[in-house]
């Protein structure tokens, strides 16, 4: 009796886990946040999606249409064109 007594217990959880706040971002470009990005981007020598959502507080769909729009303008150039993930670096200034 005592061994199928025990099988009905739950297992032990050793951790509760970590909670992580949900991140509110912009989901769209407010005035402010869009001369940051113009301003801003040209210092960056690294530029991605996960760089604009950390720095901007924006989320991953807008950041990437942002740098479609960089890019466009000519402000970063593609270094890295993987499908997965794009990485740009600054256009102006000599080779780095």
């Amino acid at each position: 009796m005592a061994p199928a007594a025990g099988a009905k217990k739950q297992k032990k959880k050793w951790s509760k886990g970590k909670v992580k706040d949900k991140a509110q971002h912009a989901v769209i470009l407010d005035k402010q946040t869009s001369e940051k990005l113009y301003k801003d981007v040209q210092s960056y020598r690294l530029v991605t999606v996960a760089v604009l959502v950390d720095r901007l507080k924006i989320n991953g769909s807008l950041a990437r249409k942002c740098l479609a729009d960089l890019e466009e303008k000519g402000q970063i150039k593609p270094v890295v064109g993987h499908s997965k993930m794009k990485i740009y670096t600054r256009a102006v200034g000599g080779s780095d």
